[in-house]
């Protein structure tokens, strides 16, 4: 019996297109810093790499629309809701769902190794055929983010401050794209 080789499994894996995207060291802390900065406010939850159902016909035809070949879930890197409609499960009370049927009111998107813009822009033309109300292109290697307020509608932010309208939500850029200095850890 042979044993597969631990480069053979890679393949399989990356092979594999029910898989996700491959990430990046980047892509993981911008996504991070920006699901925080939404939890940071009492208006809105956030929840990085939800399962948002898509396996009713309507919104198969939506995805089918924009050559999106997701069977059962559309997974933003951050998707952003309303708090008071959208919080924490207390198992004692109710079943955390593994895929959501409510659609964000945001979607954060950021590029990374192994996706295109185009692939993008689809997702956000079929993210707005769902409802969701403003999209965020997040690019780390050109340091920039474009708030899309519909697919016709965008705003590039480099510096300064990301103004998202829709949400009323004010962000320095330079709190997203920034190398933290290194601090002694606080005494507890």
């Amino acid at each position: 019996m042979n044993a597969k080789q631990p480069t053979d499994t890679l393949k399989l894996t990356l092979d594999n297109p029910t898989e996700q995207t491959m990430s990046s060291k980047n892509h993981g802390i911008l996504q991070a810093r920006l699901a925080g900065f939404f939890n940071l406010s009492d208006a809105y939850n956030s929840a990085t790499e939800l399962s948002i159902d898509v396996s009713t016909p309507e919104r198969q035809e939506i995805l089918k629309k924009y050559d999106l070949h997701a069977e059962r879930e559309l997974k933003p890197d951050v998707a952003v809701y309303l708090a008071d409609t959208f919080d924490y499960v207390d198992p004692t009370v109710g079943i955390d769902p593994v895929r959501v049927h409510e659609i964000p009111l945001c979607c954060v998107e950021i590029v990374s190794p192994s996706q295109s813009s185009r692939e993008i822009t689809n997702k956000f033309k079929a993210y707005f055929d769902l409802g969701v109300k403003s999209c965020w292109y997040v690019d780390p290697n050109l340091k920039l983010l474009k708030v899309y307020f519909s697919i016709q509608t965008s705003k590039i932010f480099e510096e300064g401050e990301i103004i998202d309208p829709t949400l009323d939500i004010h962000l320095p850029v330079n709190k997203i794209f920034t190398t933290k200095k290194a601090q002694p850890p606080h005494p507890y």
